[in-house]
């Protein structure tokens, strides 16, 4: 009989995040097990876990100065822009994998498909990829961590990935591979529901499915308050 690659069995410590009033972020916990079909314990696996947000579509717009005054000059579109990327491995990637089998699977921030539109040139499309990469990194939302992942006894596997509190809600896949000599031999996919609850899912949920009433009450709650500062301020 031929040998059979090992199995990975993941898991998240939270597979549903609430975000509240107040929500300052959360660390999530993925583990799990590599599962050798031989039995054979102890083998020499590398680990690497990609955590992936929703993707959306985005215009990236470049300032410059123009008579003292910043303005906006060349724009790029993308197609899908993960709204949240993390990856964590047990070894620096240039260790683990060559460069194309780290393209495949996007083993960091380098390597995410960015999907690009329209027609520009290469050198300008690497240079807003780049400028975008760094904008979501300074904002918390991409995040690298080369050794993070800690493995016991060639079997057991966890990393901790955080979650800043400007996260986008939405489903978020946790993907595992396990790694060998530069071949991915096994992967495996969790998913986190990352959701509003209480006043704030209901504010989202008004400004999606009612717009124009959602607008309307903005505007009057603004006149109103306005109105009323007005009149506390005259009397004063």
């Amino acid at each position: 009989m031929g040998q059979r690659d090992p199995v990975l069995v993941p898991e998240v410590s939270q597979h549903d995040v609430q975000v509240r009033q107040g929500f300052t972020g959360t660390e999530l916990l993925l583990f799990g097990a590599v599962l050798d079909p031989a039995g054979r314990a102890g083998q020499d696996y590398d680990i690497v876990v990609v955590l992936k947000g929703p993707a959306e579509p985005i215009r990236l717009r470049e300032k410059e100065r123009f008579a003292g005054v910043w303005v906006n000059a060349d724009s790029n579109d993308f197609r899908s822009v993960p709204s949240y990327f993390a990856v964590a491995s047990s070894r620096p990637i240039s260790d683990i994998v060559d460069d194309k089998t780290a393209a495949i699977y996007e083993f960091g921030t380098r390597y995410i498909q960015l999907s690009p539109s329209g027609s520009i040139d290469p050198q300008e499309q690497l240079r807003f990829a780049l400028g975008l990469v760094d904008l979501k990194r300074r904002q918390g939302l991409y995040k690298e961590d080369f050794g993070g992942v800690q493995i016991s006894e060639g079997v057991l596997y966890q990393a901790r990935i955080s979650l800043p509190s400007n996260v986008t809600t939405g489903t978020y896949s946790a993907e595992t591979f396990a790694v060998t000599r530069g071949r991915v031999i096994a992967s495996a996919v969790s998913e986190v529901e990352v959701r509003k609850v209480g006043f704030e899912r209901f504010v989202e949920v008004s400004a999606n499915e009612w717009g124009l009433a959602y607008g309307l009450i903005a505007v009057l709650i603004s006149v109103l308050m306005g109105w009323g500062a007005g009149r506390l301020f005259a009397r004063l």
